[in-house]
């Protein structure tokens, strides 16, 4: 997430009552999580076992609850709950807008662009030209859509991230900030979700064809020309390129990249990064092999049964 003006490592330290180490107007532009994270932004690290990669990062400016050696040409905010004081940032240079009407007056929408009736449609929206949002859609703050792109019923772009910090008290949600952002060509089927970034964008590419009751996690990157058949699950940050098949009932965990032309078929459960390939099964197996190996144990038991 790009703060609209840059602002100084002192100014940030006041909003959230911290310490920190380097130069007083040393720059901020922003902030982001680890795996997208930007030089002149923010990260933070809360967990010893983190220290390393955070500090390491592109991040210039780390907001850590301990005091270390600060990296050369870096910064450190150091926060006694460096999850609490993330959110804090983000609220403050993100804050929720409350929308007066369904279609917010300073949504922008492309000639020729059809909205059935009632449709919401949030704040800082662009939709392009040519799309076509059926009944019931639901667009929340932070969504760019590009031209042609379809959008079936009960469909909700802008969700916010399912990512907690598990406290005594109870689950402390992390604050979204991020957008979706739909390429151009793009259907979605009835009844999808399509979660918000933590800090940066969720995308679905262009060309990209995605079936009913599918759900897609916050700043998952989908790639152009991608085929995600019905109750498809895929969990946050991960990256799925270019012409990917995915059948019904595929899941996908967090984190994971999965390389162009790769197919899933239906109700397979992908544990892991996969090469391109035809995979099937839980944990995911090359497709062929499952087969002989099914087909072999059915034979055998066959034999017994003779």
């Amino acid at each position: 997430m790009k703060f609209k003006e840059t602002q100084t490592l002192k100014d940030i330290a006041a909003l959230i009552n911290a310490e920190f180490v380097g130069e007083a107007s040393f720059p901020i532009t922003g902030l982001n999580e680890i795996h997208v994270v930007e030089e002149g932004e923010i990260v933070f690290v809360d967990h010893p076992k983190y220290y390393d990669k955070a500090l390491n990062s592109k991040a210039t400016t780390i907001l850590i609850n301990k005091e270390v050696t600060c990296p050369a040409g870096k910064s450190l905010l150091i926060s006694d709950d460096p999850f609490r004081d993330f959110n804090k940032i983000t609220k403050h240079f993100n804050p929720f807008i409350a929308s007066k009407e369904s279609i917010s007056n300073t949504a922008i929408i492309g000639e020729g662009t059809i909205i059935q009736p009632n449709v919401f449609i949030g704040e800082d929206i662009v939709i392009g030209k040519n799309c076509i949002i059926h009944a019931n859609v639901s667009i929340n703050n932070n969504c760019i859509i590009g031209d042609n792109v379809t959008i079936h019923s009960n469909t909700v772009l802008g969700s916010n991230a399912f990512y907690y910090k598990n406290r005594p008290e109870g689950f402390d949600p992390l604050v979204s900030g991020g957008r979706v952002v739909i390429e151009d060509n793009v259907d979605l089927g009835a009844s999808c979700t399509i979660d918000r970034g933590v800090t940066g964008d969720t995308t679905i590419g262009k060309g990209t064809k995605i079936d009913n009751q599918v759900h897609v996690g916050h700043d998952t990157i989908i790639g152009k020309k991608c085929l995600i058949a019905a109750q498809t699950g895929i969990a946050g940050c991960t990256v799925i390129e270019d012409e990917v098949t995915i059948w019904g009932q595929v899941g996908v965990v967090s984190g994971l990249h999965i390389e162009k032309g790769t197919v899933l078929m239906a109700q397979t459960g992908v544990m892991k990064s996969l090469k391109k390939g035809v995979y099937f099964g839980t944990p995911q197996r090359e497709f062929r092999q499952t087969m002989r190996e099914v087909i072999y144990l059915k034979n055998e038991v066959n034999k017994h049964k003779k």
